[in-house]
């Protein structure tokens, strides 16, 4: 992998990993990333997983042909970027090592010593000479460990970002960036928005050519594209217009209710719906279709006086992980004392600026024409038609032979109308349910 004529790639491929940090499926496989710069002195860039050891320092042995490195920098003290401190102090006793306060910290609590005759302790501003690449250090704390920091290097206008803009899969699998980069993201760094935001800022005084990062390909065209989803991830905006659906199902009735509702937001216009099964979907991959869109419905069982597992789970990845400033509907289903969107609402309490839809679903076992009729009115909401919160309606229409009262807000469960239903939407079949007579004999109350 070519980054420049003097900074060189000795990262390594693992497809032996299942799941990375114990939680994320990795179908692609993951990469260590390393790198050496070649100057006057020498710098390597982080090291590798303990697994491949071996291959990382034969990589460093091939590269620098017979040269020894001067500089370890650790900018990161993760166990998948440090575990090989160990072999290359062993392997290169005279280089010294680089690194924040804090990762030396580290370093003694996982090999028994911080290397103090080693140590070069950076910080913020702070620069080391190569020789022609001037190396300057940039603090990243909790993005997404205290320790971090990432180095620019001004010769070849290279920032070596540490963890940021990576992603999973390794580099000899070819897939879309951004998919498994949002994965990435939202799964291990997302809890840090504030964070790297800051950092992100610290970076606007950089001219920055290449992104180096610690997982997945160096980045050195359409800086800009990538720079504005880590702005776009980490100030919590909304990615993508569109109506994601998360569910559980016991016996399949609330699965029906979903699927009746994707079914008319689709026909309702909706620009986009995603379905996605918490039992069945890699949790990972819903929690980024949260962050995604703009517009969130929860369904669910209640269970044991509670909500399905793998709905108290998911709600969970979304508290951890700061969800807000998105629209937030609720279906919940229960045989004799339904209480899930009391449930799920408590738990969503805790995030910032949440938008509720006007109506819940409530499902009795199965769908009835009531819970159907207020499945559409919930599609109609979520797609841009009024939100009705229950209140009492400033439209209304008196019959003009018994005085019934037609509420648009109520609607009218004797003839399956969902509340929310405007006058003027009503069937042409509709009728008084008291005298029988057509809405042509209604009129509109003056209020």
């Amino acid at each position: 992998m070519y980054i420049s004529n003097d900074i060189k790639y000795i990262g390594v491929n693992d497809h032996e990993l299942d799941l990375f940090e114990g939680q994320y499926i990795v179908p692609n496989g993951m990469a260590y990333n390393s790198y050496a710069i070649i100057d006057e002195k020498i710098a390597v860039m982080d090291s590798v997983d303990k697994n491949f050891g071996g291959e990382w320092l034969a990589n460093i042995e091939n590269i620098l042909d017979g040269r020894q490195p001067d500089y370890l920098v650790v900018q990161h003290m993760e166990p998948d970027h440090s575990a090989n401190i160990v072999s290359f102090v062993e392997k290169y006793p005279d280089a010294k090592i680089v690194a924040s306060g804090k990762a030396f910290t580290m370093m003694k609590n996982f090999f028994g010593t911080d290397y103090a005759q080693k140590q070069i302790v950076v910080s913020q501003g702070d620069t080391l000479s190569l020789g022609e690449h001037n190396l300057t250090f940039v603090t990243a704390p909790m993005v997404h460990w205290p320790e971090v920091i990432m180095t620019y290097d001004n010769k070849d206008k290279v920032l070596f970002s540490a963890d940021a803009f990576g992603k999973f899969g390794a580099l000899d699998v070819e897939e879309d960036w951004a998919c498994e980069a949002r994965r990435y993201y939202f799964g291990i760094v997302g809890k840090y928005g504030v964070q790297v935001q800051s950092v992100l800022n610290k970076a606007k005084s950089l001219d920055i050519k290449t992104i180096c990062p610690l997982h997945g390909p160096v980045l050195n065209e359409n800086l800009e594209y990538y720079v504005n989803l880590y702005d776009t991830w980490s100030s919590y905006k909304v990615e993508e217009e569109g109506i994601m659906i998360a569910y559980t199902s016991v016996y399949g009735n609330t699965k029906k209710a979903v699927e009746l509702l994707a079914e008319k937001l689709r026909a309702n216009g909706a620009k986009k719906v995603v379905v996605n099964d918490l039992a069945r979907e890699d949790m990972a991959e819903v929690v980024e279709d949260a962050f995604r869109y703009d517009k969130l419905v929860l369904a669910t069982t209640t269970y044991n006086a509670d909500i399905f597992p793998f709905m108290r789970e998911f709600i969970n990845h979304l508290t951890e992980r700061n969800f807000r400033d998105r629209t937030v509907a609720f279906i919940e289903n229960g045989s004799w004392a339904p209480v899930a969107v009391k449930v799920m609402k408590e738990m969503l309490s805790k995030c910032k600026n949440l938008d509720y839809a006007g109506t819940d679903v409530k499902i009795l076992s199965a769908l009835n024409e009531d819970s159907e009729a207020q499945i559409d009115s919930l599609s109609k909401e979520l797609c841009g038609e009024k939100a009705f919160d229950g209140g009492e309606s400033t439209v209304k229409y008196a019959c003009d032979i018994c005085g019934w009262v037609y509420d648009e807000t109520k609607g009218s469960p004797e003839n399956g109308i969902a509340p929310g239903t405007a006058f003027d939407d009503l069937p042409e079949d509709f009728v008084c349910p008291l005298c029988g007579v057509p809405k042509e004999d209604f009129s509109k109350v003056e209020e």
